[in-house]
């Protein structure tokens, strides 16, 4: 059962369509799944991050952890809100 509000991070970068569906797929499971989203424009972002994800956006990172890039995975955001 999800309890508290989360938070996931998504890595963007204006203007990039494949960020836009990420937007848009996160966005309509926020009110059931109870989660925030963090936007984090890549090209902003420190370098180490920038580094990391810069050809892989987007990316949604929750806890510190890669839950997906390029491509919305509904399944592996739902099993990284769960508590046990």
């Amino acid at each position: 059962m999800i309890t508290a509000k989360n938070s996931v991070t998504v890595y963007y970068r204006p203007g990039c369509h494949l960020c836009d569906d990420m937007m848009a797929a996160l966005q309509g499971l926020q009110s059931e799944l109870n989660f925030d989203i963090k936007l984090s424009d890549i090209d902003q972002a420190e370098h180490s991050i920038r580094q990391r994800y810069h050809v892989d956006i987007p990316v949604v990172e929750y806890e510190g952890e890669v839950l997906c890039y390029h491509f919305f995975d509904e399944q592996a955001l739902r099993l990284a809100l769960q508590h046990e």
